[in-house]
């Protein structure tokens, strides 16, 4: 997955270099490249779960990678665009009290339970990492309106809109100290039960370089009857992010 990332960004980083035309943003050069590329910094939570299941709020991040492209709406300096896109969404949930997420044999493989680490991999280890990794390929659509209408990329801005995500892999990982102070990493890619279609409601406001950033989504993290605690918990993710170009 990180490769992946890797190459997306480096990939859109050379198409942008390769451009000769610059423009001002607030960070500086901007290649002639029409449309945006947002690094989307951030971190998510588990909105109408049950008491068991918490999460630590600084380990739970988001990143995301978008590029949108912008079509003119009502004619040229209305001020409103409509920014269909594709990008990466990634999110990190840490559980608390060292619990993570182990496939649940009652529920078949693509499911889960909230279980203590120590409960499985033994009483004496020191657990040092433990998130939950799920990864998307997501889908953007924002309208966009530019106060300046007559210069949008130098513009303050507000977009509201939503995406829709496919589910690429999910995995936990787990990093710990055993009895015999030998160092341990897990990585276990499974389903838990989540769901493979992520959908839900963004908002953005800023400039052309940074914005800061909403999601709420609108279905269940978790398919029904396949989450720990059978949750219906939904996401709430926010953030600020970064345009490159």
């Amino acid at each position: 997955m990180k490769r992946l990332i890797l190459i997306l960004i480096g990939g859109l980083i050379t198409l942008s270099v390769s451009a000769q035309e610059r423009t001002k943003t607030p960070i500086g050069g901007r290649p002639d490249v029409k449309g945006d590329l947002f690094l989307d910094f951030g971190f998510n939570t588990l909105n109408n779960k049950p008491d068991e299941l918490k999460t630590r709020f600084f380990p739970s991040r988001t990143f995301n990678i978008y590029y949108q492209y912008p079509i003119n709406l009502f004619g040229e300096g209305s001020g409103f665009t409509f920014n269909p896109g594709i990008g990466i969404g990634t999110d990190k949930m840490a559980f608390t009290e060292d619990q993570t997420l182990f496939n649940n044999p009652a529920l078949g493989p693509e499911s889960s339970q909230l279980l203590e680490i120590r409960d499985v991999y033994g009483d004496d280890i020191i657990v040092n990492t433990n998130n939950v990794s799920v990864n998307y390929f997501d889908i953007p659509l924002e309208f966009r309106y530019h106060f300046n209408r007559s210069n949008y990329q130098r513009s303050m801005k507000i977009a509201f809109g939503g995406k829709v995500g496919f589910l690429m892999n999910s995995h936990t990982k787990i990093a710990y100290e055993d009895e015999n102070g030998l160092e341990r990493k897990i990585k276990d890619r499974q389903n838990y039960g989540i769901t493979p279609i992520r959908y839900g409601l963004t908002a953005r406001l800023g400039f052309s370089g940074f914005n800061a950033w909403g999601y709420y989504g609108l279905n269940q993290v978790f398919q029904k009857d396949k989450g720990p605690f059978s949750t219906q918990a939904n996401q709430i993710n926010f953030g600020i992010s970064v345009a490159l170009f």
